[in-house]
Formats: C-alpha cells, structure tokens, sequence
C-alpha cells in the first residue's frame, strides 16, 4: 500500500496591480541593454543602473561595469548614468575624462531638478524632503546652486534656517512615502505660510500607485512580501505601507529570503514589488511557497500604468534602423 502524500494547508496569494518595474525603469534597463548592443562591451554606468541586485547582475552578464565615480572609467568610455541622477559635478568631471555619457536619468527625476532649479534662480531656500545618503538626494543636491536644505521628517522642520521666511520653497524625492511626504509639507506650511512647492505631485505617478495598491489590499492579507532590494528606497516606503496598516510586512530579495515560519498562521499574504524589481522574482517566490502550501493566485483590480518615456535619440535612432 502506498504511504498517503501529507495534505499540504491552502495559501491565497493575492498580487497587488500594479507593482514592480515603472516607466523609468524600463527605460534605464533599455538604456544599458541598447548602449552595449550599439557599442559593444563594456558600457561603464556610474553606481548601480537602479537598486535591484538581480537587475543590475543580469545586465553586468551582458557587459556593463558598474562603478563607484567617473573617475574609475577609461577615458573616452561610453557612460551611462543611473536613473538616479547625478550631481553638476559629476557632468564635469565625465566631460573632463571625455566620457561618452548617455543618461538615464529618470524624466521624473528630472523635472525635480528643473524645479529646485527655478526656484533657486528666484532668491528661495530650498527644502529637499528627502533622505540624506540616497542616490538621488544626492545627484538633486548637486544640481542645485544657492541655499538648499534636506529634510526627512516633520521634526525637522522647526531647525531649519532660512533667510527670509516669504522666500522658502520645497521639492521632495520621487521615491517617498506620500503619507510622511504630507505631514512634512503641513509642517512647513505651518512654520512658512508663504511657501512654495508642488504638494505631492514631485512623488512619481509609480510610487503613489504602488503605494495606494497596498494599502488597498492590507485589509485582505494576513502577511505582506514585497519584492525588491533593501537598497531600493521605493521597496521600503511599501513595506512600511503594510506594517503601518497593521499587517506584518517584510522586503525580500526574493524565494531565497522566504521563512516558513511566516506563514504559521497566515491563509492569505499579499505580494506587492518595488519598481525595481523584476516580475520573474515574484513568480520564482510564489514557486517557493508551492514547495509547502497548496498555493492559489489572484490579481486584485488596480491602475493600468500606461506611461512610457522615450529613449535618449541617439538610441532611438540605432533601433530605428
């Protein structure tokens, strides 16, 4: 007689929509893919190309270097810079090498720049909400000239000194929680009642619906995964999206990270992923817990993202023809 298979206890997963990679990213991956397929290997890229490891090992693999400064390349090298942005410094010291530079910069990161940058030219102080050490609190810091200050919490606000307080403006980091991105702007409205800024339009389109997918979907999970690196800022906040509506929440790597003890008592945990994570990683951990759960999946509804950046021209043109 056959030994009887031990039944293994159902999992509902459910998957938030939308999640992982955005507009931005897909663009920055494309850039590194196209510049190596136009150039050859190695295409250096200054800092990693966006904060997913998996990501930026599948595209070291087909010949990108990734490096700490410009200073580390080859003169004349081609040169990417991550979607993260970089510094005014940073633009000198690649044309000063001669470097080749593509730049992936996000086109929301961008305009953030554009924004303090006006600002500035006008007389104001300029409040960064943002957090200091990030890659692209950084690359804005750096492409800001006159009287900037960077700020990560409500608390702050009170310490900060400024010339003239009818002449203060902020701008805040796209990868931010929009509930603390709120609280910190009501601090400053408090204190500067004259102050400038866009409100929580700075915060890109992919974080706030990531964002506002997870809570939507807290109330229905007894556990909370979101796939991404812990380096990635946007992973964090989703993270803390989920521990904040009450629901246990971790940020994985991916099927490597997952603990069985977790889900002792859990029938139901929602996936969410960071935009810098790839989908393969949230299909390749569902596959893990198959390995000791009877496991069901279903997307909840969510904003269809439809957003597309363009690629730099001279990339544009080689695919064209």
């Amino acid at each position: 007689m056959n030994a009887m298979l031990p039944v293994r206890r159902p999992l509902a997963v459910l998957l938030a929509k939308p999640r992982g990679f955005c507009a931005g990213v897909v663009r920055a991956v494309e850039i590194v893919e196209r510049a190596v397929q136009q150039h050859g290997a190695p295409v250096y890229v200054r800092h990693e190309i966006v904060h997913n490891t998996h990501v930026v090992e599948g595209l070291r693999a087909q010949g990108a270097v990734f490096v700490g400064e410009v200073d580390q390349i080859p003169a004349g090298a081609t040169t990417i810079f991550s979607a993260h942005g970089v510094s005014k410094a940073v633009e000198a010291a690649a044309a000063a090498r001669g470097l080749d530079v593509i730049d992936a910069t996000c086109p929301l990161v961008q305009k953030v720049h554009n924004q303090g940058r006006r600002y500035a030219e006008m007389g104001y102080d300029v409040v960064l909400i943002g957090h200091e050490g990030h890659a692209e609190v950084e690359g804005t810091r750096g492409q800001i000239s006159g009287r900037l200050h960077v700020i990560a919490s409500a608390d702050e606000v009170a310490d900060l000194l400024v010339r003239d307080d009818g002449k203060v403006a902020y701008i805040t980091q796209t990868t931010l929680s929009v509930q603390d991105t709120r609280d910190v702007i009501a601090a400053l409205k408090r204190r500067f009642p004259e102050i400038v800024g866009p409100d929580t339009r700075n915060i890109c389109y992919a974080t706030q619906n990531r964002q506002a997918a997870v809570q939507a979907m807290a109330p229905l999970c007894d556990l909370i995964l979101v796939v991404g690196s812990r380096s990635s800022s946007n992973s964090s906040r989703l993270r803390e999206v989920g521990e904040i509506a009450g629901v246990e929440s971790h940020l994985i790597e991916g099927p490597d990270a997952i603990i069985e003890g977790w889900f002792d008592e859990v029938e139901t945990v929602g996936f969410s992923a960071g935009a810098s994570a790839p989908e393969r990683l949230i299909q390749e951990t569902i596959d893990r817990l198959r390995r000791f759960r009877d496991v069901s999946v279903r997307e909840l509804d969510g904003t269809e993202e439809e957003v597309v950046f363009r690629l730099p021209q001279r990339l544009a043109e080689a695919v064209a023809s």
